[in-house]
């Protein structure tokens, strides 16, 4: 009896740890951005989300995992032809996000190569139609281009193409010898051009200064005349002035020496001499002949004529100059 006991005992002990693994076996947690595909007896079932769910044991299976979150695929580079006979080699970057569970399981078998092989056609077929320089310079056109091509065809799949991009365009050595002897000269001819420019601005701004220190020469030089003009007409006052004063002076000695001869109350033979004077006078030490009039009384009579002049009162004007 103790030996039936212990086998029972043990025997109990290993159903029931067969039953916890049945049941552990039937409890899933799908965590966030997954989703788990059941089936039962290898038909679909459903789609499990994220949280805690039950299968039935024995019948009822787990047949994938998806994972729903972006996901980015490097294709490694393709080759190539252009319209214009040129091969490069061209590699992608696909940027894609599975949206139906259900379908990407069941739509197509190995979708990562189906994804791979589909860029490469759809690629071959739009660089077929562009040359060598648009699709160099067409970039965003070919990306557009693709994934609208791309995400039309996985669909069915349940898989939505998010961003195509071309990550390298390597056209064949000779050609990028060209591109770069191209480039080499586009960049001399612009650093010509920035020369030339540079040139020009320069001899402008020469110009502009010249003509700006002519314009203020003229003006210094007009600024001079005025001054000189100013001065000259000073000078000129100041001289007129001057002979003005000299004028009154000799007007005010004349005036003085009639006056005093109108007050000595000089006789014939006075004037006379004063006569001989002023005829001495008027040499002025230069001259080498005086004629005397022969009518030396006729000229005393003169002299005496203006004695008599002298008595009479001097005009103010004349006082004045």
């Amino acid at each position: 009896m103790g030996v039936e006991n212990l086998v029972s005992v043990i025997f109990i002990v290993i159903a029931c740890i067969l039953v916890l693994l049945i049941i552990a076996s039937c409890i899933r947690i799908v965590p966030q951005a997954q989703a788990m595909i059941l089936e039962r007896l290898g038909a679909y079932v459903s789609t499990w989300s994220v949280g805690l769910h039950f299968k039935m044991p024995f019948v009822e299976r787990v047949a994938k995992r998806v994972n729903l979150k972006e996901q980015v695929i490097d294709f490694k580079p393709q080759p190539v032809i252009t319209k214009d006979n040129v091969t490069m080699q061209i590699d992608t970057v696909v940027f894609f996000q599975i949206t139906d569970p259900k379908l990407y399981a069941y739509g197509v078998e190995n979708p990562l190569m189906a994804i791979e092989n589909l860029t490469a056609t759809t690629l071959r077929n739009i660089i077929g139609d562009l040359e060598l320089d648009q699709t160099l310079t067409s970039r965003e056109l070919i990306n557009t281009k693709m994934r609208a091509q791309l995400d039309m065809a996985t669909d069915p799949w349940g898989i939505k193409v998010n961003r195509v991009e071309l990550k390298n365009i390597i056209p064949p050595r000779e050609i990028q010898d060209s591109m770069e002897k191209q480039m080499k000269a586009e960049r001399e001819r612009r650093e010509s051009i920035l020369r030339a420019e540079g040139e020009k601005k320069s001899t402008i701004l020469v110009a502009e200064g010249k003509k700006e220190s002519a314009i203020l020469d003229a003006e210094a030089e007009k600024q001079a005349a005025i001054l000189r003009a100013e001065a000259k007409k000073e000078a000129m006052i100041r001289e007129a002035e001057g002979e003005a004063l000299a004028i009154m002076k000799v007007q005010e000695a004349t005036a003085e020496g009639i006056r005093l001869i109108k007050d000595a109350q000089a006789d014939a033979a006075v004037l006379q001499l004063k006569s001989l004077e002023a005829f001495a006078k008027a040499a002025n030490g230069r001259a080498t002949k005086i004629i005397i009039p022969s009518d030396i009384q006729g000229l005393a009579g003169t002299v005496t004529a203006i004695s008599e002049l002298a008595k009479s009162p001097v005009p103010e004007e004349e006082k004045k100059l």
